[in-house]
């Protein structure tokens, strides 16, 4: 699949995967040398994760600290190489820590896959 093949259904079926907390689909939607840049981290130029299996245990690690963690939509779009999805975020950490926060995710394809994935969020104190 071409990356300006990539479509509004599949964000759908990643953020889908997200709400199902189902590594496996969402590792699917990655590219081979993917990176996940989380809107918290000590470094702005190479914070995040690199390849797919640093990704993969990030991922991993994020659903795990936000057992009941759930993204509501509030749209995508598309525009060839790149994408966005907006969304509202809600979990609760084992702790008793909650978080509400509006974001958005800023993609960039290749090949048809989720080759960066860009995250920004504001939240509630």
């Amino acid at each position: 699949m071409a990356a300006d093949t990539v479509t509004l259904e599949f964000l759908k079926s990643f953020g889908d995967a997200w709400n199902r907390h189902d590594l496996e689909a969402i590792m699917s939607h990655l590219a081979a040398d993917c990176s996940f840049l989380p809107s918290v981290t000590v470094d702005l130029v190479a914070g995040g994760s690199h390849g797919r299996a640093d990704v993969r245990h990030g991922v991993q690690a994020f659903l795990a600290a936000w057992p009941d963690g759930r993204f509501e939509s509030l749209g995508d779009f598309v525009a060839g190489n790149r994408g966005v999805s907006e969304w509202i975020f809600t979990g609760t950490k084992a702790d008793g820590t909650t978080l509400c926060a509006r974001g958005c995710d800023v993609f960039t394809f290749e090949d048809g896959k989720i080759k960066v994935k860009d995250a920004f969020r504001k939240q509630l104190p």
